[in-house]
């Protein structure tokens, strides 16, 4: 774990922990040279940059910093790029203006090892849902109560019943062979752009938890995952493997990644 280039210390860490303001992204590399979506990755970064602290990113000095976590490995690597403000005054925030750009590494799973998800509904819209901010909060204590109720994971609803995102990750779902991706207020996660790229017969909709069963499949997706089928949400059943899933899992893990 690196910050400003250098081993990071529990004095840095602190802000971060105990006053969580600032935002990341997750990303994947299988060479510890490239990485799918990498500009899309740097893009976010900067805009949410913008968004959280009001100042321009250099997205040039974080592919230096990644280049540097990243330098020694060549398995599978999951990377997180974090940033956030290590002067951070939880009485002023609005003093918040030099961020600092944190990385740190952990090792990739076989996503093919992955069992499907069973998920179950809540009514919940995260804060600032078009950013990636580091309140997680929200989000993984529903995930605790869904699996302590005997299910995966949670998947989240507006007040009337329109699905949106899950926790960590995007919903998809089949009808025919079209892809379509929830109308609603989420988190446009890097791997949702990148299937739908890869997948021409697409479009976005509204859709109602009771309707769910007029889809012939869904899935979970995001960078450390890929593309993860869900065998059901709340009542609702879907098969394990779909040609419409196999197809887009083998061209999302055959696409090219870009050189950090």
């Amino acid at each position: 774990m690196i910050l400003d280039g250098r081993p990071v210390t529990a004095d840095a860490l602190a802000p971060l922990a105990l006053t969580p303001y600032g935002h990341f992204t997750t990303l994947r590399t299988d060479d510890g040279r490239t990485v799918r979506g990498l500009g899309l990755h740097l893009a976010r970064l900067a805009a949410d940059c913008r968004a959280l602290f009001g100042v321009e990113l250099d997205t040039g000095l974080v592919r230096d910093r990644l280049r540097q976590a990243l330098a020694a490995e060549t398995a599978p690597v999951i990377a997180r790029v974090t940033v956030y403000d290590p002067a951070f005054d939880l009485g002023r925030p609005a003093d918040a203006r030099d961020p600092r750009i944190l990385v740190s590494t952990r090792a990739a799973g076989e996503p093919s090892a992955l069992a499907p998800l069973r998920v179950c509904s809540a009514v919940h819209r995260r804060v600032d849902p078009a950013v990636k901010h580091v309140g997680l909060y929200d989000s993984l204590r529903l995930r605790r109560d869904a699996q302590l109720r005997g299910w995966d994971d949670v998947l989240f609803t507006d007040p009337d019943g329109l699905v949106g995102e899950g926790a960590t990750w995007n919903l998809g779902l089949v009808r025919g062979g079209r892809l379509v991706w929830p109308r609603a207020e989420v988190l446009m996660g890097v791997t949702m752009r990148l299937l739908t790229g890869l997948h021409a017969d697409h479009g976005d909709e509204p859709v109602h938890r009771d309707e769910l069963g007029g889809y012939d499949a869904a899935f979970a997706c995001n960078t450390a995952i890929g593309v993860r089928p869900l065998t059901a949400v709340d009542g609702h059943r879907f098969p394990p493997a779909h040609p419409v899933l196999d197809r887009l899992r083998a061209a999302y893990w055959a696409s090219e990644g870009e050189e950090v």
